[in-house]
């Protein structure tokens, strides 16, 4: 069974598919943070604008920490794309929408290595007629790179209980079952005793007697 949160970011995914098509909706989801060995790992950085009507320059920067270190710069969208040297050169792709609320980028051919704090700082200025407010935003993913895809804690536990479910179902059934077994043997019980009742009565009497029904 495929693990919930991943089901969850799966549907999360869709509607932020969904947003790019419709430029009036935009939700903002929070990226995995667990990634697979030598797979390819986006990297999910949303930023809604609160006024899509308004036109906005916009500066998106991602740097990434390494466990014990400081943050170093990778890449950078300024009207153009541009990829800093370091360990992640030529792994690096733009995944951005053209509204530049999605401002995500994909890491290809995940390593150990690879492990760490991803930041994605936004920096938008608005164009108004009269000023040109700046507003910033940052997002953090704390990225772990196994060497496996493995079973998680929740879809463990989401099988035991489908299972317990199903026993107890079934042995609900069964109950059933013979209770109506049961039901159904007693009143052939008490029909044929009835009959039986009915032979030993003498002839003379039985127009005045009548075979009791069970209902």
């Amino acid at each position: 069974m495929a693990a919930l949160p991943r089901l969850l970011w799966a549907s999360s995914l869709v509607l932020v598919l969904w947003a790019g098509f419709c430029s009036s909706v935009c939700v903002e989801v929070p990226s995995e943070t667990e990634a697979v060995q030598g797979t390819d790992m986006k990297l999910l950085c949303i930023s809604c604008m609160k006024r899509e009507e308004v036109t906005a320059s916009t500066v998106v920067e991602w740097f990434y920490r390494p466990e014990g270190g400081k943050d170093e710069p990778i890449y950078e969208y300024r009207k153009t794309n541009h990829e800093f040297p370091s360990r992640f050169s030529g792994r690096i792709q733009w995944n951005g929408s053209k509204d530049m609320q999605d401002v995500s980028i994909t890491v290809l051919n995940m390593t150990l290595n690879d492990s760490g704090i991803y930041t994605c700082n936004i920096t938008r200025e608005f164009e108004f007629e009269i000023h040109r407010p700046l507003f910033t935003s940052s997002r953090q993913i704390h990225l772990t790179v196994v060497e496996e895809a493995g079973e998680d804690f929740t879809s463990v536990i989401s099988e035991i209980m489908m299972y317990i479910l199903l026993v107890f179902l079934t042995l609900w059934l069964l109950i059933e079952m013979v209770y109506c077994y049961r039901k159904v043997s007693k009143a052939e019980e008490a029909a044929q005793e009835n009959a039986t009742d009915y032979l030993a009565i003498p002839s003379e009497n039985k127009e005045n007697c009548a075979v009791p029904v069970e209902e």
